[in-house]
Formats: C-alpha cells, structure tokens, sequence
C-alpha cells in the first residue's frame, strides 16, 4: 500500500507540487473520489478548488471498465479499442452517454450549489484525480480544462500504470504521479481505504475551499514591450502578424516560434525578446498559426506545418533591405522548438543558432541528426517530463549542443528569477554564435 485514504494521498501529493505554491493555480478535482485528493493539494497551495466534471462510459456488463468519457461543454472522449473488444454497438454506447449525462448535469447543480465554476482563462490548471487507470477519464477532464481557456494544463495523480504518459497523449502539458508501478491491476489496490466516496463529501470538500481566505500571488516578472513596429510577415500564401525590433548596428535577427498561443503577445516571449535587444539583437516575434488555425489542436503538433510557416517568415525577413547581411537564430518554445529545428535542418537555410525553452524538441524526429546550428535546450529542474525528452533530444543532435537545466523552475518559468535565467543563457548562446553574413552569400 502507497497511501492510507485518498486524504493522505492528497497530502503527499501536494508536497510534490510544492513548486506550484502561490502562482496562478486552479485545482480541479474530478468527482468523485479526486475531490478529497485535491482539497489536500489545494489547502496546501492555497488555490482555489472547483470541479472537473467527468462521467465516465463504462461497459454495460463491466462498469468498472471504460470504454470511454464525457464532460462538460460537450466533450466526448472514447476508447474505440475497449469498444471493438467489448462488441459494443452504437446503440448501446448511447444509451450509457445519455444516462451518465444526465447524472453529470444533476451533480453540476449539486456540488456547485449555483455558484459560477472557477475561472480557468488564461491560469495553470492543476487536475486531480484519485488515479489513472485507462486514461479516458483524465484525457477528458483536460480537454474540458483546455476548452475552458486554460493556459496550461498540469495533470497529478497518486499512482498510476509504468506507461501511463502514452495513454494520455498530448492533453496535459505537465504530468505528476507519485508511484508508477509494474503490478497496477487497479487504483484501489495502492489504497488501505478507498471506500467510496458520497456527494456529500464532495460539497463539504468544495464548501471548505471557498470559505478559505485568497492566499497572495507570486506576481509575473514585469514584462516591458519590445519597441519595434507591427509587420505583415508573408509566410507562403499567409499573412502573420508580427512585431520586428531592429537594435541599432544589430549582429542578427532572432525569430520567435511558438506552436500554440500568441507569440508576439507573449509576456515571456516579450521578456526574453527584450533581453536580446538589450544585447543588441534584433528580434521578430509572431504568430505561426492565425487564431482560427489554433483552435484545431492537431495545427499546434503539426511540426511540418510550422516548420514550413518559420521557413517562409526567415525568407520574408532576410528579403527586407534592413536585414539584408544579418544572422539569423530561432527561439523555439513548446512545438515551435521542433519547429525551429526542423527548419534549420533544411538544405540551405543558415541558422547561426536555436534556443529551445522549455520546449519538445523530439516532436522534430527524424530532422534532429541533420540539424547543424549550434542548439541550446533549457528546461526547468521541476519539468521532469520535458527535461526526460529533452535529453533524449539532444542524444539524438549531431551538432553542437547544451542542456542547461534552470534549478528549482517549473515548464512556464514563473519562479523568481528563472526567466531572467534564461533570457541570461538564451542571450549568451546568440551573441557567442551570431556573427554578420556576407551579403553574397544569400
């Protein structure tokens, strides 16, 4: 046994997102047996607690397998390889969706005794369950976090199967689980008590959290604007919107990739930009998909996509007379990391050097042997996911390469003084490797 009830659980579970304390958090428990789990971790974050309601579809003759998931705002997630197994005809399955509908609608009036559910726009969202067992129910819950305009996702359970990271795919940006074991038949089996838990419980759980004074805020590191103009980036038969800094006598031109969200809105993209300019780099940030792609998440991991989209703006921009002569480096955060690799490993594209922060540089796959600009991967000492993959990464780079690791810092970097950090090494790997090209070498 792992843990006593779902209460000691929380408490252990907590301590290991200690690093999520006082930033921009909603937890999210998924009723009902995640509730008890994420009250412990929000007490101890002090951040607001809300639910994620999650139904899942279970198999008409074997409930306790499922088949499937449905959550609020109409999200729909089903296992069609349960369902080819279990034989079970559409008929069927929507019988179980209308029922376990109808029990989600009654609970969300219960549980939140019409109060608003918790803003998620734009905040960490931290989703909590008891466990993870196909998945289903997880993949959901994240998807409707998602859908509800969360800006990260941060997915922690207690104990989970050894190879619970492929079944969720990409749905959460973070995954956090205590106890991965080999022998994971079922959740209750890492439990000395996991009697079930009521509704009543539930609304206890979320009564005691509104009635628990704000805790105060880490506050954003101050984000001054990089001062360039807006410009159309012609990328192919796209037009970006973009933002070009131009420091004068500027050794090089920095193109910010970001697969998903605004990129030249980006407070942290804003930062580091700044930083560089500082440094007497110039700078374009922009957009890699307009907001009408974006809301397609297969866009966002579409590595060849916004490869392409990079590749046809580092056109764009070494065809205007001001940067005509000018290095040019990539900062990659997220998918633009595989992105911006991806494009320096095309024949002829002359990347004096990439900065990955916090980024999947494996989604490049197959590119990253023929990368040859010197390329710098940093990722927090807290994003263990990340950081495995970005070791993996690099074994993979045949060029110049460096991992540096910004202790003590989560994916966002939101820990005083870790942005700095980077904007520090980002800095640095740029000035060390951008020199002016001869104009007749375009």
């Amino acid at each position: 046994m792992f843990f006593r009830d779902r209460r000691d659980a929380g408490r252990q579970l907590a301590a290991r997102l200690e690093h999520l304390k006082g930033t921009d958090v909603v937890v999210l428990g998924l009723p009902r047996g995640g509730v008890p789990v994420a009250a412990e971790v929000a007490g101890a974050l002090g951040a607001p607690l809300d639910v994620c309601l999650v139904r899942k579809l279970g198999v008409p003759f074997q409930p306790e397998l499922g088949m499937g998931a449905i959550g609020e705002g109409g999200v729909r997630v089903i296992n069609d390889a349960v369902v080819r197994t279990a034989r079970i005809p559409p008929d069927e399955l929507a019988q179980v969706e209308v029922r376990e509908r109808e029990v989600l609608e009654s609970r969300a009036r219960r549980y939140r005794a019409g109060r608003e559910p918790v803003g998620t726009e734009g905040r960490t969202v931290l989703v909590i369950d008891d466990g993870v067992a196909t998945g289903s129910t997880a993949r959901a819950a994240c998807q409707i976090a998602r859908a509800r305009g969360a800006a990260r996702i941060v997915l922690a359970v207690p104990v989970a199967p050894h190879d619970w990271t492929a079944r969720l795919g990409e749905d959460a940006d973070e995954l956090v689980c205590l106890h991965t074991p080999w022998d994971f038949y079922a959740i209750g089996q890492f439990y000395a008590d996991f009697s079930q838990t009521d509704d009543a419980e539930v609304v206890a759980c979320l009564e005691e959290a509104v009635a628990r004074p704000p805790s105060p805020r880490r506050t954003e590191p101050p984000h001054a604007v990089p001062g360039g103009p807006e410009v159309d980036v012609q990328a192919g038969a796209m037009v970006l919107r973009g933002q070009l800094t131009l420091p004068e006598s500027a050794a090089g031109v920095v193109l910010f990739a970001h697969g998903s969200g605004s990129s030249r809105r980006s407070p942290r993209n804003r930062f580091v930009a700044l930083g560089l300019n500082r440094a007497g780099l110039g700078t374009l940030l922009f957009d890699l998909l307009t907001e009408e792609e974006e809301k397609d998440r297969a866009n966002v991991f579409d590595t060849g996509l916004l490869a392409r989209r990079l590749a046809d703006a580092t056109g764009w921009l070494r065809g205007r007379p001001e940067t005509q002569g000018l290095a040019v480096g990539y900062f990659g955060a997220s998918t633009g990391a595989a992105a911006a690799l991806w494009a320096a490993a095309e024949p002829g594209a002359r990347i004096a050097a990439v900065v990955s922060r916090g980024g999947r540089p494996d989604l490049a796959g197959p590119r990253l042997p023929t990368v040859n600009a010197p390329t710098l991967l940093i990722v927090g000492g807290h994003d263990e996911l990340v950081l495995d993959l970005n070791r993996d990464a690099q074994a993979r780079l045949r060029c110049e390469s460096r991992l540096a690791v910004v202790p003590g810092a989560t994916h966002l970097f939101e820990e005083p003084g870790a942005l700095e950090k980077v904007t520090d090494l980002a800095r640095d790997w740029f000035t060390d490797h951008m020199a002016p090209v001869p104009h007749a070498a375009r």
